[in-house]
């Protein structure tokens, strides 16, 4: 049977604070003990340093108590108020362990007024101590678990973000081949068209019982995009031409579900239907290193308004779709650019190279 370790902050909080409360008085009385055989004390004088520890054990209960019910203050008002209690219980600490002390020490009782005020905070030092170790446990676990809660909350705005990016695409695609559907109904071309709404049914049926938020093989991905290829080869036959390069190692790279969908998309809309002769897509994807790199390339007329190697503003719904995506799964760990070709234009994305790891300890 495994067994995992637990941070001692992570146990519950009662448990914790039973567990460090018990240990740190019992240490007080072990170290007190110590330094009173050190000192040559007599074999009874475990009596004192016994009562102090027990004593401070309870009205440190009091303060503790105290604390959680002004939590809510701001620290200059906690202050004030702790500054009292924390008095009265060095207070009751000294003149519950001086009447044992007094056994041992016949000089040790206090003679006047200011001898019992200098003795009531003889033990200021250990509830200071207990207090300041106190407050900063509890503020270590608020911060605790305000992280987390951050955490939280950005994991499902994450999830959110990624899933709306992600459906985006299907309305985005519905629309265009729903257009190209209604056109071969208009030429009366209706075996074509009835063959497209069932290559569109599986393709949907597949996008759809997917999870967004499922990374999946390179070779999963293509097989998806197969479907969509399916329907595309429909509407332009011969003029749709596609090559595919794909290195051994990289069939088995994880990336987002559908990643490549829109860009090959945008290279059909714009290069292969624009041109009478139709066009070429090819899809290449490599290891470089730690990362995947995938290109869509195309041999259409390529994109003049291209700044740099980033689309002008108001241009590639697909593209800049796919950008985002990366962005919010993988941040500076991806990149992704658009650039003109000698003809046509290429798209490359760089992620993170991982694959599925299978089985487990």
């Amino acid at each position: 049977m495994a067994i995992t370790a637990t941070h001692p902050l992570d146990l519950p909080r009662q448990h914790l604070f039973w567990i460090f409360h018990s240990a740190g008085w019992l240490g007080y009385f072990g170290q007190s003990w110590l330094a009173a055989i050190a000192y040559g004390k007599p074999s009874g004088y475990w009596i004192v340093p016994f009562t102090a520890a027990c004593t401070g054990f309870v009205v440190t209960l009091g303060l503790r108590y105290l604390l959680r019910a002004c939590w809510g203050l701001s620290p200059r008002k906690l202050l004030m108020t702790m500054i009292l209690p924390i008095l009265a219980s060095s207070a009751v600490m000294d003149l519950t362990t001086r009447t044992m002390l007094v056994r041992f020490c016949d000089t040790c009782a206090p003679t006047s007024r200011v001898a019992y005020i200098a003795y009531s905070l003889t033990y200021i030092y250990v509830v200071l101590a207990w207090v300041g170790l106190y407050l900063g446990i509890k503020y270590y676990r608020q911060l605790q678990d305000e992280t987390q809660r951050a955490l939280a909350a950005r994991t499902m705005a994450h999830q959110a973000q990624l899933k709306m990016l992600r459906y985006q695409l299907n309305p985005h695609f519905l629309f265009n081949t729903l257009n190209a559907i209604s056109t071969l109904v208009l030429d009366r071309d209706n075996a074509t068209a009835n063959r497209m709404v069932q290559g569109l049914s599986s393709f949907l049926r597949h996008s759809l019982d997917n999870d967004p938020m499922q990374r999946v093989t390179l070779r999963q991905e293509l097989d998806a995009l197969t479907l969509y290829l399916d329907i595309e080869k429909i509407r332009f036959a011969e003029r749709l031409r596609i090559e595919t390069d794909i290195d051994e190692d990289c069939w088995r790279a994880l990336l987002p579900s559908l990643l490549l969908q829109p860009l090959v998309e945008n290279a059909i809309k714009y290069a292969v239907a624009k041109q009478i002769a139709g066009g070429l897509l090819r899809i290449e994807a490599e290891r470089d290193g730690g990362q995947l790199v995938l290109r869509v390339i195309d041999d259409g007329p390529g994109c003049t308004s291209l700044e740099g190697n980033q689309l002008p503003p108001g241009k590639g719904v697909g593209l800049r779709n796919t950008r985002e995506r990366l962005n919010v799964l993988y941040g500076e760990d991806s990149s992704f650019a658009v650039r003109n070709r000698e003809r046509g234009i290429e798209v490359e994305l760089r992620l993170p190279f991982e694959t599925k790891q299978l089985g487990g300890d």
